[in-house]
């Protein structure tokens, strides 16, 4: 059977419809039970998202497992990214004193800010230890300095988000 290029993106488009029609149902709910509802529905979407490319590569064979994993891989990267945001405002939330849960969309573009506005030597020190979770002393290794000059520069980094942030 040969298709023209319209011919063929109505196909695969009508093949993601029928895979959709058929296993939306089960994914929704199977995401509710893994989840909870009120993260199914953002990875719902976002995996029927991810699926078009994988029609169009040739098709889905096993779709079940093909939905359950990029939803599942989505979930870790969400989860990763909260994680890491929640680390990282702690982090300067116990340098300040502050204390609060989960920062706002503003609160992590400042934050972004802040990271971005450092020297790059503080910056690299700030990075590998906030967010890469290294010791100062892997942090040293991995600069070609020593130990305490990392903790120097951690301590110049910290002073100059927290005086960023009482402008």
């Amino acid at each position: 059977m040969s298709y023209g290029s319209d011919q063929l993106q109505d196909h695969k488009r009508r093949a993601v419809l029928a895979i959709y029609d058929r296993y939306a149902d089960w994914l929704k709910a199977r995401l509710v039970r893994r989840y909870g509802a009120q993260d199914a529905e953002d990875l719902f979407q976002e995996t029927w998202l991810r699926v078009a490319p994988y029609q169009a590569a040739g098709g889905i064979r096993h779709p079940k497992a093909l939905l359950l994993r990029i939803a599942s891989n989505i979930a870790a990267d969400f989860y990763d990214r909260r994680n890491r945001r929640d680390r990282h405002a702690h982090a300067v939330g116990e340098l300040e004193g502050w204390s609060f849960e989960m920062p706002a969309q503003a609160d992590e573009v400042l934050a972004k800010q802040l990271v971005l506005g450092l020297p790059v030597p503080l910056r690299d020190v700030f990075v590998l230890s906030r967010f890469g979770g290294l010791t100062n002393s892997q942090i040293g290794e991995q600069l070609g300095i020593s130990p305490k000059t990392v903790e120097w520069r951690m301590t110049k980094a910290l002073a100059h988000c927290a005086a960023q942030l009482r402008r």
